[in-house]
């Protein structure tokens, strides 16, 4: 059976992979709520519920958070809304009579 539509396939993993400096660290963005970033330990095959198989992207043993995601990932994501840079640099007072 073929991965669903919303699923990421091996071969679509690699080909976003692929463009990317080999050398570079890898780490897991999870939790859209509490956007933090950890550190993957391993690559392992297994079955889902229906006895398709699936490759799972697994969490290192000690699941340090590597501190939160920066925003522009979690933008990017849209787990964060952008953030819209300030209108005006200055701050305009009225006079307010007694």
């Amino acid at each position: 059976m073929p991965a669903s539509a919303s699923d990421m396939t091996v071969r679509h993993l690699i080909d976003r992979l692929a463009a990317l400096d080999p050398g570079t660290s890898v780490r897991l963005a999870i939790n859209p709520f509490f956007p933090m970033a950890h550190r993957l330990a391993d690559v392992l095959v297994g079955e889902d519920l229906d006895g398709q198989p699936v490759v799972y992207l697994a969490e290192d043993a000690e699941a340090v958070q590597y501190g939160y995601l920066p925003r522009p990932v979690a933008e990017a994501l849209t787990w964060m809304p952008p953030v819209d840079p300030p209108t005006s640099s200055r701050r305009r007072l009225r006079a307010v009579s007694p």
